[in-house]
């Protein structure tokens, strides 16, 4: 029996790393899912004169836009709070749906995807980033002057809807879209309030900090600045 116990000690002692370096080749393999993401939207901004509209759960893999929406006005449905459009990206693989699961693989592990938008207005164009030529109509003058575009905040503490609240705790002001990984727990519904539960608030708000593998934050955010997204559109012809 004390072999036993031994052997039990010295088998345990084996399994914590090694599930830990399961994790940690989730997070990696997740990564490398967003960086492909990441170009495919770019990609997509080069082809269409602007950034895709967010699935939505029902949406199979395709933009939604919101009732009346299309390209022509960027009206998206889910501006804040929707998913990675793998379908109309060309990504692979997909689940049944169309969408992009992370490296996690449950349903609740599909990969989210956020725009700015919303109804703001950029040098007066309504949608600017998501409507076919908005970009263009609003100016290199229009983009760079904004006043913001999507917010990363350290911590959701003093957050609202519209900011991070203090300056300490903004990362930037200027995030053209959003890639979002709700990691290991995703299927966990986060406490009122915490850093997780801001990024799934539908609101042009998000939380970035390194994920501590358990249930305190794990997920996984990547954000592309907006004069990443004019940079791509100028060496294409897009723009001006």
């Amino acid at each position: 029996m004390i072999a036993l116990a031994i052997a039990a000690l010295i088998a345990a002692g084996f399994a914590l790393p090694l599930a830990a370096q399961v994790q940690m080749r989730r997070y990696d393999e997740t990564r490398r899912q967003m960086e492909d993401a990441r170009e495919a939207i770019l990609g997509f901004a080069v082809a269409n004169a602007r950034l895709p509209c967010p699935a939505s759960e029902a949406s199979a893999g395709l933009e939604s836009f919101a009732a009346g929406g299309d390209a022509s006005n960027g009206a998206c449905s889910n501006f804040y709070d929707g998913l990675l459009p793998g379908a109309a990206l060309g990504l692979a693989p997909l689940d049944a749906e169309g969408f992009v699961r992370d490296a996690w693989q449950s349903p609740r592990n599909r990969i989210r995807y956020a725009v700015f938008g919303g109804g703001a207005a950029l040098n007066g164009v309504s949608n600017a980033l998501t409507r076919a030529n908005g970009m263009q109509a609003a100016t290199l003058g229009g983009l760079g002057g904004a006043s913001h575009f999507l917010f990363i905040c350290s911590s959701a503490a003093g957050t609202s809807g519209s900011g991070c609240g203090p300056a300490s705790n903004q990362l930037t002001r200027r995030a053209a879209f959003v890639l979002l990984s709700l990691g290991p727990n995703a299927a966990a519904t986060p406490p009122a309030g915490s850093d997780e539960a801001r990024n799934l608030s539908a609101e042009p708000v998000f939380i970035h900090r390194e994920p501590g593998g358990n249930a305190d934050f794990d997920d996984l955010i990547q954000w592309v600045p907006v004069h990443i997204v004019v940079s791509r559109l100028v060496v294409a012809g897009r723009l001006p």
